[in-house]
């Protein structure tokens, strides 16, 4: 289609922005048109590289973030938890004043009886932090992380609990708190997406699909959503040039598209046309910087005796090494999904072949940022989307929202340090409880940013990460 027929389609399509545009001249046409469009006028303030906070709102102590996400949902009872109490009750029915009325998945209506940690806690470090004896590496960087074990949160089924945490909602649609950071800071790198997303497949347990509305940037610009790396082959497909076609041609054929496209968007100025503009430069750079991103040769034997993998093998260990080298070329915001941790039944093996997959490589991952000067301006949290039951069901634990454990690193965070706590049996948030949202608060806190005034105009409201609920940054763990 030529620009002139582009030009003709154009007028027949006019839509209430490009009329209100084109015919508001006056001052109340104008105003109106402020109202109705606010989101656009936000849109054309957030360029590829630049977000739309021109003065951060306090001085940021990271720069980044890794977020190892454990999907499924892991036991902070046999990870980050110790319960002696309830390992002395084991059998024993579950005091009815703790479960009377409060949600719970699968356990519903069924003999509620307590479940011993099925492994033993030991202290690590100097600063004698309580971890399961099953995450040893994660012990030995024990004095660099702060662990918190009064989170909690709203949903108790896997998916919304999730888009929960990724979005601070459990209604689908909302954007992603990757997406967020992206839309208010903008990337550092051109040569590859600002936000990448990598997922792993585990031995140890139900592995629950996950969706890719889980980073997708939801009302804000799709320029700003998540983009998902393959682990084995081409980390993205159909990137590289096709046979016998010349660099020079291909240049030639993206610049005449976006030349196209560019007209186009003067008519109609539609975000989703400079989205794609942006693309498909990018999607040029990165038949260049993916290859070398995937380069593994010039790691050393000692790195990949660190993480456990040669890299390019599709594993957690792998995906770990993949988002330090991300990281590293100035991506903002990586995210590993390790598929692994719905243990309904089977726990204690389960958990076993589970903790062998990931406590290598994330203690290697933290190791290899220090060493490389990333860690005190990287932000490195490793969480699921909930906890377990301190019930038993069978020789497994259901999902659980009062109370689970996460544990944070890197740039500001306390090192060395614990907050928060579950009542005796593990059961309720009950000293310092986190709701999600409060983490929220916390990781935008430590990129500059005041999550109140990091905002989106869309349908007629003011919307932000943290929603209209109450939502505070937890200082206490901030070094």
């Amino acid at each position: 289609m030529t620009p002139q027929e582009m030009a003709q389609l154009a007028a027949l399509r006019q839509n209430r922005r490009s009329f209100l545009r084109q015919s508001g001249a006056g001052i109340g046409g104008l105003a109106l048109l402020s109202m109705l469009n606010g989101e656009q006028t936000a849109d054309a303030a957030a360029s590829l590289t630049n977000g739309v906070i021109k003065t951060l709102h306090h001085p940021p102590r990271v720069k980044r973030m890794v977020h190892l996400c454990m999907a499924g949902g892991p036991s902070h009872l046999e990870t980050l938890d110790d319960k002696p109490v309830l390992r002395e009750k084991h059998g024993q029915p579950m005091p009815e004043s703790m479960t009377k009325g409060q949600q719970i998945a699968q356990l519903q209506g069924k003999e509620l009886k307590c479940f011993a940690p099925q492994f033993e806690f030991q202290k690590y470090g100097e600063s004698g932090q309580s971890i399961s004896s099953l995450f040893s590496n994660i012990g030995s960087v024990a004095d660099d992380i702060c662990i918190l074990r009064s989170l909690h949160t709203d949903q108790i089924n896997h998916d919304p609990a999730h888009t929960l945490f990724n979005t601070g909602s459990g209604n689908s649609g909302r954007p992603s708190m990757g997406a967020w950071l992206l839309y208010g800071l903008g990337q550092e790198t051109e040569n590859l997406p600002g936000y990448v997303v990598l997922t792993s497949v585990g031995k140890g347990g139900q592995a629950q699909p996950i969706a890719a509305r889980q980073w997708h940037s939801g009302f804000l610009p799709s320029r700003f959503q998540g983009v998902q790396f393959h682990s084995t082959g081409a980390p993205v497909l159909y990137l590289n040039r096709p046979d016998g076609v010349p660099l020079k041609h291909q240049e030639n054929l993206v610049e005449t598209i976006n030349t196209l496209n560019g007209e186009f968007n003067s008519l109609v100025d539609d975000p989703e046309i400079s989205t794609r503009i942006q693309q498909y430069e990018m999607a040029f750079r990165m038949q260049t910087s993916v290859p070398e991103l995937m380069d593994f040769s010039g790691e050393t034997k000692e790195t990949f005796d660190r993480y456990g993998t040669p890299g390019g093998d599709g594993t957690y260990a792998s995906n770990c090494l993949l988002a330090r080298r991300l990281l590293e070329k100035g991506v903002r915001f990586v995210q590993v999904y390790h598929r692994a941790w719905d243990h309904h039944g089977g726990i204690k093996r389960s958990m076993e072949i589970t903790a062998n997959e990931v406590d290598k490589p994330t203690a290697a991952l933290i190791q290899d940022l220090k060493d490389r000067g990333l860690f005190e301006d990287t932000l490195i949290v490793w969480s699921g989307e909930f906890g377990r039951t301190p019930m038993a069901q069978g020789s497994g634990r259901d999902h659980h929202i009062k109370g689970f454990s996460m544990f944070l690193a890197g740039g500001g965070i306390k090192p060395g340090f614990s907050w928060g706590n579950t009542d005796e049996l593990g059961y309720n948030a009950v000293e310092n409880p986190v709701h999600v949202r409060d983490f929220h608060a916390t990781m935008l806190h430590q990129f500059g940013i005041d999550h109140k005034k990091l905002t989106y105009r869309f349908q007629g409201l003011d919307f932000r990460l943290t929603g209209v609920e109450e939502a505070h940054v937890v200082k206490e763990i901030l070094a």
